[in-house]
């Protein structure tokens, strides 16, 4: 199968590797040429590193190397039964450039985006043949997460679902299929992951690091929420939420915090640039703050902990539910997209089967009786499900 990636980063690499160790004949291709001599020279080392940890030999190295070839010009994809692009998160870019791959490739070539929130259906709207276009979006890093979103649009055609669906799981990753709603799966659940740890931050309740290691201790999270989002980088996190935010009509659940606006305008943007919540050494590694005035009230404080543990995995779970609600997945594809794309420790209504249903509502209840805003409304499944004595099914 003849594969095209349009976007030469770190995750149209990443894709790239995946189809061609999966065996696929993979064209990279990107506008700037030293962006894909870049790429290339990365994917050499990603391999040799591999080979170091005896995960591949050379013969398997230089097999996946010989399945990308690297191109300047959109026109060389032409021959591409699939498409991925994984290009800047612009809905106008987008569209422009779907629009104009679509002269060049057979009217049998899948076109699918690996975006992360931005709606299928509008991209799918640049086409002639909008059937064609899909969803397939990847986690970072592509070649060592497991789970890939697919994403059909109201366009796509039912043929087209089944194809990409087959692809992906040919390419040995797991496939959650997602209604194209904002954020899909797991960029919607997720959000309160973030948001939640910065309201709880913004009201003083606790530093960066006593709810980083609330979530790690309590909750056996691998990595706190401003770990992850200094990870991620704060100018993705935030336009992400941003882009939730605003495509969700403003629903009070995904509002920004202006501390992730603020230090994504200063540029303090984590890992990358050496500084965010926190601050890094040359390697990378955090460079552990003193204590400050929360750290040191609250570094034994166990009831604040679980305060902060409960106040987050409630929201979660309350997210999860109200996209079982919506039908945005199945239950075991909202469950197995959390532990799989973010690798959480736990599917999120496993989680709430065993907390309670009850615990849940009462937890969403409290915040809301609290705070009297409509964030902490508690999904009316989760109530449904509470009066039945029901569990859900994962």
């Amino acid at each position: 199968m003849k594969i095209g990636i349009i976007g030469s980063g770190t995750m149209g690499s990443g894709i790239a590797q995946v189809a061609a160790t999966a065996g696929c004949k993979v064209k990279l291709f990107d506008t700037n040429q030293s962006a894909l001599d870049k790429a290339k020279a990365a994917l050499d080392k990603i391999l040799s590193r591999l080979i170091e940890k005896d995960r591949i030999d050379g013969d398997e190295k230089i097999r996946i190397q010989s399945n990308i070839s690297y191109v300047d010009d959109l026109k060389d994809l032409s021959d591409s039964d699939l498409t991925i692009e994984a290009i800047v998160e612009n809905l106008d870019i987008k569209k422009k450039v779907f629009s104009e791959l679509e002269t060049y490739v057979s009217e049998h070539c899948i076109i699918a985006s690996n975006t992360s929130s931005l709606s299928i259906a509008s991209i799918a709207a640049s086409l002639k043949r909008p059937e064609r276009c899909i969803g397939i979006h990847f986690f970072n890093p592509a070649p060592l997460m497991q789970l890939v979103e697919v994403i059909p649009a109201i366009q796509t055609s039912k043929e087209v679902l089944e194809k990409s669906v087959k692809i992906i799981s040919d390419w040995k990753k797991i496939v959650a299929v997602a209604k194209d709603t904002p954020g899909f799966i797991v960029n919607r659940v997720a959000r309160p992951f973030y948001g939640e740890a910065l309201r709880i931050y913004e009201e003083g309740i606790a530093d960066f690091i006593t709810i980083d290691e609330s979530l790690k201790t309590l909750g056996g999270f691998k990595m706190g929420p401003f770990e992850l989002m200094d990870f991620i980088g704060n100018d993705v996190n935030y336009t992400v939420t941003e882009t939730v935010f605003t495509a969700f009509y403003f629903d009070p659940r995904y509002k920004p915090a202006f501390t992730q606006k603020r230090l994504a305008e200063a540029g303090y943007l984590g890992r990358k640039s050496g500084k965010g919540y926190y601050n890094y050494d040359k390697s990378g590694g955090i460079i552990i703050p003193e204590r400050d005035y929360y750290r040191e009230k609250d570094s034994h404080d166990k009831k604040l902990s679980q305060h902060i543990f409960d106040r987050v995995l409630v929201m979660l779970i309350n997210e999860a539910v109200d996209a079982l609600f919506w039908n945005i997945a199945t239950a075991e594809a909202i469950d197995e997209a959390m532990t799989k794309g973010v690798n959480y420790p736990k599917g999120l209504l496993a989680w709430a089967n065993e907390k309670g249903i009850d615990w849940c509502v009462s937890k969403m209840d409290e915040l809301y009786n609290e705070y009297h805003e409509d964030r902490y409304r508690c999904s009316p499944l989760l109530r449904r499900m509470n009066i039945g004595g029901l569990r859900f099914e994962v």
